[in-house]
């Protein structure tokens, strides 16, 4: 996998999260125990801030987490985050869904439990509240939530699906 200091700031990886070979992660990066990045992930902690992955987070293939100067990128832990998502210089509290193809910029909180829906676009400065959805272009508030169960079984299944990958993935062409 490729992981690169940048200049003094080093990422740090706990040894039992997997980061698959073909995510890439730079500079001030920091992921937790039992957390997942999986194929085509960026995760660019290079402008000042860094790049917090919380424990039994899931970044998924192709996401794209980024920093500002002035803004971190934290993502708490027990956290699913969709395919192709982008999230910049936000916070995401403990046990949320990020859902595919969606955007979460600078300074916008998403609260414990909460949804942002695949394809929404939480702009700068937006609040998602704690067990509530934001859906659609851009991002509009609607209550929901997600059944422990299922969230447990998310979580569960994605730490089982990084031990499997620790021991069991290994290239077999060029």
């Amino acid at each position: 996998m490729p992981v690169y200091a940048l200049g003094d700031d080093v990422p740090r990886i706990h040894r039992t999260a997997f980061v698959h070979p073909d995510a890439v992660v730079i500079g001030r990066v920091s992921i937790g125990e039992e957390a997942t990045v999986w194929p085509g992930a960026v995760l660019r902690g290079d402008h000042g801030g860094h790049i917090d992955v919380g424990d039994r987070t899931s970044i998924q293939d192709g996401t794209v987490l980024h920093t500002t100067r002035d803004w971190p990128t934290v993502i708490g832990p027990e956290c699913v985050v969709g395919h192709n998502a982008h999230l910049e210089g936000c916070t995401v509290e403990r046990r949320c869904l990020i859902g595919s193809g969606s955007v979460t910029l600078n300074r916008a909180t998403v609260r414990e439990g909460a949804v942002v829906g695949a394809a929404a676009l939480v702009p700068e400065d937006f609040e998602v509240p704690p067990g509530v959805m934001a859906l659609g272009v851009p991002a509009r508030l609607r209550e929901a939530s997600i059944d422990p169960v299922w969230m447990d079984y998310a979580v569960r299944s994605y730490v089982e699906a990084g031990a499997r990958y620790r021991s069991e993935l290994r290239r077999i062409g060029p």
